[in-house]
């Protein structure tokens, strides 16, 4: 069907994408698509349980969607890889996070990881993903980005961006370079509130836009907005997603992007607290946007739909723009070949999870694990002595993270080493009666390996009383590993030895294992600057 056949309410669906909520086509799903004609589905861990049920529910949106049009649908979702996965089960591959590639400074293999990825999604009929973040990582309180960079230097970002744009892209699965201008120098969340970079332009072209400048080199399918203000761009109080300064005249005309551009959801607290989801929604329209992301719920996408429909008809938005991003939409459907269904073959399972390619993400996560500190000779452990594993899991849901039980960690990769290994779990924000148990327990030690996990004390001030409570024990060997942010150390700078794991995955558990029975070097290099003593690049 080409855009001239379609009425005006159909160009509009094309234009949002939305969630919702269950493993199974609900109501409001469908409706929005009968009715709606939304041109795309975002998942999220609520929706996904198995790769045959996911392979499943792709299909049965698509054969909804051909009832009504011969235009397919987006399906996609934010498997960025690490710490930020939507689908993280064991049968299938779970490739590192950013920062973790960082650390490897392999362009390789950062191509590999996401090729594997992209085939993986395709195979379950998720045809774009919302990755890779290319923000520069370069303000150690950012709450929401962190270990989601590649780093702090935007030509490691920009290399190993567009790498994974391309191994995304090969795959046949579409690229989404986020979140520009640049989400990296921010201290407030934007799922929060409405945060500020306010750099003078020739600093954000040189920093925050060159990973930018490069996926576009690259060809990168979408760009997504950040919910961000730009001051250098744009004087009135208003974040990028909004900014036709941004997204017109700076992405479109100066930088020459001809791809897709989506927002960020519209239900984060940025937008929608300060401007409300309908008005928003019109206002990204009118800034430039294509593709509208309203991810949970169903009152608010219907509301934004027919605020955009009656935009265009009061003749606040030109139907011509409609009409562009309409075409830029369906172009990228057909280059992408999105028509084609997703099934469940007798060969499907052994299409996800081979041993080649868990082979690439062993290989990336040894070659992340960095050493940055080693005083005191802890490392190797001693074989024989009883070790005591420290281990923070996260059991509250925040914008970023889902609970994570996870059964193989680091003591489970420490058996085979050493004789005697006990593991203590905590919660990533340990209440004081829990900080003094684990003390307690850690006593009657001479050798611990304590994790941490976004030990930033404003964050999770129990994991710091805990990491300087056992730096303090007389005749013990410390040893610190944090499993996300790498700046927690400058919380407990006393601490004697001290390894950055940039996530808590079983793979670079593993790897972490093997570098502390010291079967493995650490072979990784910082990819930001903890503190003067330990800049970019450091290995100890």
């Amino acid at each position: 069907m080409g855009k001239q056949q379609l009425t005006l309410e159909q160009k509009i669906g094309q234009m949002v994408m939305c969630g919702f909520h269950g493993p199974v086509v609900n109501d409001n799903i469908r409706t929005l698509i009968e009715k709606h004609h939304v041109g795309g589905i975002i998942y999220f861990r609520r929706n996904v349980q198995s790769k045959e049920q996911v392979c499943g529910l792709s299909r049965e949106l698509q054969l909804i969607s051909r009832k009504h049009t011969d235009i397919p649908l987006f399906i996609c979702l934010d498997q960025e890889g690490g710490m930020v996965a939507r689908i993280d089960w064991d049968d299938i591959t779970l490739i590192p996070g950013n920062m973790a590639l960082g650390a490897a400074r392999s362009a390789e293999d950062a191509y590999e990881a996401a090729r594997i990825c992209g085939e993986e999604l395709l195979h379950m009929g998720i045809n774009m993903n919302f990755a890779p973040s290319v923000d520069v990582n370069n303000n150690a309180l950012n709450p929401v980005i962190g270990v989601r960079s590649y780093g702090e230097r935007p030509d490691l970002v920009a290399e190993l961006g567009a790498a994974q744009i391309r191994g995304l892209q090969e795959a046949n699965v579409a690229a989404t370079a986020k979140h520009f201008p640049g989400h990296g120098d921010t201290a407030v969340d934007s799922h929060h509130g409405l945060a500020a970079v306010n750099h003078d332009e020739e600093r954000l072209l040189a920093i925050e836009l060159a990973p930018f400048i490069r996926a576009i080199r690259e060809g990168v399918d979408l760009i997504m907005t950040a919910h961000v203000m730009f001051p250098a761009f744009e004087p009135n109080p208003i974040p990028a997603t909004l900014s036709r300064s941004v997204l017109t005249n700076l992405l479109r005309k100066r930088l020459n992007y001809n791809g897709v551009i989506v927002t960020d959801c519209l239900e984060m607290h940025a937008i929608s607290k300060e401007f409300g989801i309908p008005e928003g929604a019109v206002r990204s329209v009118e800034a430039g946007a294509d593709l509208v992301l309203v991810s949970h719920t169903y009152e608010e996408q219907v509301a934004a739909i027919e605020a955009l429909v009656e935009a265009v008809r009061s003749g606040r938005i030109p139907e011509s723009q409609i009409d562009e991003s309409v075409d830029r939409l369906l172009a990228l459907k057909a280059k992408r070949s999105m028509d084609v269904l997703p099934e469940v073959t007798p060969q499907f399972a052994a299409l996800f999870g081979s041993d080649a390619s868990k082979a690439v993400v062993d290989r990336i996560c040894e070659n992340s694990i960095t050493l940055v500190k080693n005083d005191g000779g802890a490392i190797p452990l001693r074989k024989e002595e009883p070790t005591l594993v420290i281990w923070p899991e996260v059991r509250q849901r925040t914008e970023v993270d889902e609970p994570i039980e996870q059964s193989y960690t680091v003591a489970t990769a420490l058996s085979p080493y050493v004789d005697h290994v006990e593991e203590w779990r905590i919660g990533t924000y340990p209440e004081a009666e829990e900080v003094e148990a684990t003390l307690a327990k850690a006593a009657s030690f001479k050798q611990i390996v304590a994790l941490t996990y976004n030990a930033v004390s404003t964050l999770h001030p129990g994991q710091v009383e805990i990491v300087q409570g056992l730096i303090g024990l007389q005749d013990a060997q410390v040893i610190v590993a944090s499993t996300r942010n790498p700046y927690d150390l400058n919380q407990f700078p006393d601490a004697p030895v001290y390894l950055c794991c940039y996530e808590n995955r079983p793979a670079t558990m593993k790897a972490l294992g093997a570098v502390l029975a010291g079967k493995q070097e650490a072979r990784g290099k910082l990819p930001v600057t903890i503190s003067p003593e330990y800049p970019f690049g450091h290995q100890a």
